[in-house]
């Protein structure tokens, strides 16, 4: 799993694990200090889904956003495995190492 994907999981389970992209933007640029586009959480967020580690549902439509609903994106268990996984591995690689 890259780098941007487990900040967007991290990202969304910061966030009660239900949010939307925009703030899943703000909590990655604020806690890691990073500017991180729109596009990179949306396509991040669309591979997610493909590997089926997040699900998404439709919030109500509002005419601040021309009537389009917002999408709502939750981590699903096997995101969370994978996560786990990811910090086990890279733990054990950590070890031991000093720079």
């Amino acid at each position: 799993m890259g780098e941007f994907e487990q900040l967007v999981l991290l990202a969304l389970l910061r966030l009660d694990n239900y949010a939307y992209g925009v703030e899943i933007r703000e909590e990655i640029e604020h806690r890691t200090g990073r500017d991180v586009s729109y596009g990179a959480v949306y396509t991040t967020l669309d591979r997610l889904e493909r590997k089926g580690f997040v699900r998404f549902e439709l919030g109500e439509s509002t005419p601040e956003r021309g009537g389009r609903a917002r999408k709502y994106f939750a981590v699903e268990p096997r995101g969370r495995a994978a996560l786990a996984e990811t910090r086990r591995a890279l733990t054990v690689m950590w070890e031991g190492v000093s720079i």
